[in-house]
């Protein structure tokens, strides 16, 4: 059995290295801030102070981090998991980033004697929990073999989608969707209320319509006001759009539809919004409404 590193205990991070050491693989782990990774060394994880100590202790690992930043930090910088010997190392990438991001890392890693593939995945903490992730990969098929073992404690389906690059870019066409919808939605059901109807009868509408994708109906009793996990938040959301356009921009793809949604999410993230659940950007964008209107709208009796 390979030894795993794994860098990045975010949310979605400490619940995949959670079950990939239930699954009883050695793993070893680091993140920015020590806390995060308590839960995993009181149930046998490593703590490697540095990401080139993750490295050296590690025949696969895996990141899942915040930004292109943060990747680019993590593998590049000092310390960094190029920063020593990464000879026959598979590198698992799995943040969203851009696919320029992927494509500049992949050479590096190439350079150093080591193998990468970007494994993006589709689902939130739930389901990454019970390891029904949707593993988006792209890289050569023999590094995906090899890191099968590991990626099918994540994933209920692994899909290779091509060289490295594509399963990057397939995570950034897929959420430009869901976050496309989530800023539309907000905006519809801003101007029903501000004509008097009521969101809870909406979302009965559309839940009982086409429109609705599955994500809406386990969403509606967030957006009804009752509490739940913080799945994916506005700034992951906002973060994950910045990618999305600017890799549109690199493909020469106008996406005015997708900047505008990223004016939402920034927009709410400044207004105290971002660590709550993506579902938040409908109550901010009605508040707004709320604010702003000129004129107060008042429907005929039934």
């Amino acid at each position: 059995m390979e030894r795993l590193g794994f860098i990045g205990l975010g949310r979605m991070g400490q619940v995949m290295a959670g079950r990939l050491l239930a699954a009883g693989f050695p793993l070893t782990v680091h993140n920015r801030t020590r806390a995060r990774a308590e839960a995993l060394l009181a149930g046998g994880a490593a703590w490697a102070e540095t990401p080139a100590e993750v490295t050296a202790r590690s025949d696969l690992v895996f990141t899942i981090l915040t930004d292109d930043h943060a990747v680019e930090t993590v593998y590049c910088g000092r310390d960094g998991l190029l920063s020593t010997d990464a000879s026959g190392r598979l590198f698992i990438e799995m943040s969203t980033i851009r696919t320029s991001t992927i494509l500049s890392l992949a050479g590096m890693v190439d350079q150093r004697g080591a193998r990468l593939l970007d494994a993006p995945v589709s689902g939130t903490v739930a389901p990454a929990r019970e390891g029904q992730l949707l593993v988006l990969v792209g890289g050569r098929t023999s590094d995906l073999e090899r890191a099968r073992p590991a990626l099918g404690v994540l994933g209920r389906r692994i899909i290779h989608l091509g060289g490295q690059g594509a399963g990057t870019t397939m995570k950034l066409v897929l959420n430009m969707t869901m976050a496309c919808f989530w800023g539309a939605l907000a905006e519809s059901l801003a101007v029903g209320q501000q004509f008097g109807l009521n969101i809870e009868t909406m979302l009965d509408v559309y839940l009982d319509s086409a429109v609705a994708p599955p994500a809406l109906r386990s969403k509606t009793p967030a957006l009804l006001g009752e509490t739940s996990e913080v799945a994916f938040d506005v700034t992951g959301v906002r973060k994950d759009l910045l990618a999305m356009v600017a890799t549109a921009q690199d493909a020469g793809v106008p996406a005015p539809v997708a900047s505008a949604a990223l004016a939402h999410f920034a927009a709410a993230t400044a207004a105290g919004y971002g660590e709550r659940d993506l579902a938040a950007v409908v109550e901010y964008l009605a508040e707004v409404a709320r604010r702003t209107a000129r004129t107060a709208f008042t429907l005929g009796e039934p």
